[in-house]
């Protein structure tokens, strides 16, 4: 028997040449897509407005690889972190993070990592396929809910910084963010949507040449070589020159500040010398930066650094009109935070 389609994978106009072609009406196709999408449905059964007959063809001929949150877990400070079981049993990670005034959905692009920065979690799996847009918009979708539930509101953000490099899953990234966008999907505006790149010169390039509207940050934790690719070893082939050379022609194209993801480590870039290349760094293109709390992983090898280092590098940003802040960590008690996620729940 043939395996049947994922429905999903296929346009709105794709959807109604197909009832056409079953001598049906071409508005059945908006019908579906809008239960899909818009409403969420899980099932052809759902599809209320649908005859039966047309539901029980749908059911033999397509499929529906929704996604199941095989189990959720509750930190104290609020934060929710979903195990997100995909349709062939693969699981990954996604994560609400809760504040006074929003919801951010963290979502992820990859089951495991492609690449290989020693002091993340994640990047310690293996790297067993990229998600396709529907899983995320899955992860998307499910957080929405949770974030009505448990908070009475919309979610308002989403950052791409969960399991994966989502610069290497670029398409099926770039899709998933034009159904969260669409109006006929969760209408959420791209402005409020960060992409987080471990910094692949290329992929910025190409994310220019698409005009994307959506922001962009990239994890750097080291404006010194030397520093960089040994704690991120893949940047060996991505040199600061070549990253900067892309966020330069990133500006350019867009108009778009960049967000720099910085973690300071004791022994590893807690030095006068660390502050300043950094600082230099962000005088290339407008940015901010964001200091992140380190969160460990268990061996030992990576300690955050002592608070009169943090302190350094935030009067020295500031001096030079640089903006910063400091992000705490959530959910650091159900291994939800950066750098955690590694499918141990």
């Amino acid at each position: 028997m043939d395996k049947k389609k994922d429905i999903r994978s296929l346009t709105k106009d794709e959807l109604r040449s197909f009832f056409v072609s079953e001598n049906d009406k071409a508005f059945r196709g908006n019908q579906v897509y809008e239960w899909l999408w818009a409403k969420g449905a899980h099932s052809f059964d759902d599809m209320t407005n649908i005859s039966k007959k047309t539901r029980e063809m749908l059911e033999n001929n397509f499929v529906i690889n929704h996604i199941e949150v095989d189990n959720l877990q509750r930190s104290a400070d609020g934060t929710v972190k979903n195990a997100v079981r995909l349709h062939d049993g693969l699981i990954v990670e996604s994560v609400l993070i809760p504040t006074g005034t929003r919801t951010t959905a963290c979502v992820s692009s990859q089951v495991g990592c492609s690449l290989d920065c020693s002091f993340c979690a994640t990047a310690r799996l293996k790297k067993m396929r990229n998600l396709n847009p529907d899983e995320i918009y899955d992860q998307v979708a499910a957080i929405n809910k949770e974030s009505l539930l448990y908070y009475n509101r919309k979610l308002s953000n989403i950052v791409y910084m969960g399991m994966g490099e989502p610069l290497m899953n670029y398409n099926n990234v770039l899709k998933s963010i034009e159904k969260i966008t669409s109006p006929e999907g969760l209408g959420m505006s791209p402005k409020r949507i960060t992409v987080s790149t471990s910094g692949l010169p290329k992929m910025i390039k190409k994310l220019a040449d698409d005009e994307v509207k959506f922001n962009l940050a990239v994890s750097l934790h080291s404006a010194i070589d030397e520093v960089r690719s040994k704690i991120m070893p893949f940047s060996k082939t991505f040199p600061l020159a070549q990253l900067r050379e892309a966020l330069e022609y990133w500006y350019k194209k867009t108009e778009s500040r960049v967000t720099y993801e910085y973690v300071v480590w004791d022994g590893i870039n807690d030095t006068k010398e660390a502050i300043q290349a950094l600082v230099k760094f962000c005088k290339y293109v407008p940015c901010k930066v964001n200091l992140i709390e380190y969160n460990p992983i268990d061996d030992g090898e990576f300690q955050q650094a002592k608070p009169e280092v943090i302190n350094n590098y935030i009067s020295n940003l500031e001096m030079n009109d640089i903006i910063v802040n400091v992000r705490r960590s959530r959910g650091k008690d159900i291994d939800a935070a950066c750098g955690q996620l590694a499918n141990k729940s």
